[in-house]
């Protein structure tokens, strides 16, 4: 029985040629076949590494169609590459259709991890990236655009969206209409020779930019709302307290992490209530 072929996931640079792996290099040379959602945007790559694998093309267009074909060629054994024009392919850009038929296909599926303008944002941002909450590019329809705002309104996460550069400053208005003067940072043109990371206050972010003529790739991260603090009482505390302390599994930072998370209070109040409900069990 003849075995199926390897679908590859492979990261390449969101602008600087310089950050492609070595892995990724050693791939592209080795599969068969390269899909990409541009082959002319891919090609540069390719010519800059001297790396001859052939080509063909898949993009939004035609992903669903031409997955088909390449699912073909995987199940007859060929070793296929699928690159997105920058960074980590699905992630905002097509691949999910070809990875999704090769998982149905049984097809094993490789990632081969590098950039993603989410992650380089965040990394740089200087805002909690403990946990994000990452929507892609907004909606180009106002409606849909201010929809999707209002429903992100009271996350506590960190937010990161994806803008174009001509929409950027009506739509960090909008995000200060709606989510208030946040702290934000603007990532544009991420890697590239004229990088820019801004940082700020929305409103200050709309006053840096306002006079400018934009350009590039923009990643714009919102921080989180504020954690509304939740009212407690002592006895509360302590009855939860005395359930946790059941499982002989917590220990007492555990269970003291426990209740900080439930309450919305800090740790350091936890320890003290627990403490002195420990102290008086103790007499």
């Amino acid at each position: 029985m003849q075995e199926k072929g390897t679908l590859y996931i492979v990261s390449t640079p969101i602008g600087n040629m310089e950050d492609i792996t070595l892995r990724a290099l050693r791939i592209l040379k080795e599969v068969q076949l390269i899909a990409a959602e541009d082959t002319r945007h891919t090609k540069k790559l390719l010519n800059a590494y001297d790396i001859n694998t052939p080509l063909t093309s898949l993009y939004d267009q035609n992903e669903l169609k031409k997955s088909s074909y390449i699912i073909s060629r995987l199940n007859d054994g060929m070793d296929v590459a699928y690159v997105s024009d920058a960074g980590t392919p699905g992630i905002s850009d097509p691949g999910y259709i070809i990875v999704n038929q090769a998982i149905r296909n049984f097809i094993r599926v490789v990632p081969v991890p590098g950039p993603s303008a989410v992650v380089a944002a965040l990394s740089s941002a200087g805002l909690p990236m403990d946990s994000f909450i990452f929507s892609g590019f907004l909606p180009s329809r106002k409606g849909k655009r201010r929809q999707l705002m209002k429903s992100l309104k009271d996350e506590t996460k960190t937010i990161v969206f994806y803008e174009s550069p001509g929409r950027v400053i009506s739509t960090l208005k909008e995000i200060e209409e709606i989510f208030g003067n946040r702290h934000a940072v603007i990532g544009r043109e991420l890697t590239k020779v004229y990088e820019e990371i801004l940082r700020g206050t929305v409103s200050e972010l709309i006053d840096s930019l306002k006079e400018r003529q934009i350009k590039g790739e923009i990643t714009l991260i919102i921080s989180g709302a504020e954690k509304s603090p939740k009212s407690y009482s002592h006895e509360k505390l302590t009855t939860r307290f005395k359930e946790l302390q059941n499982d002989s599994k917590l220990s007492t930072r555990d269970i003291v992490n426990i209740i900080s998370e439930e309450m919305g209070i800090s740790k350091k109040n936890v320890y003290k209530d627990v403490l002195q409900f420990k102290d008086k069990g103790t007499r």
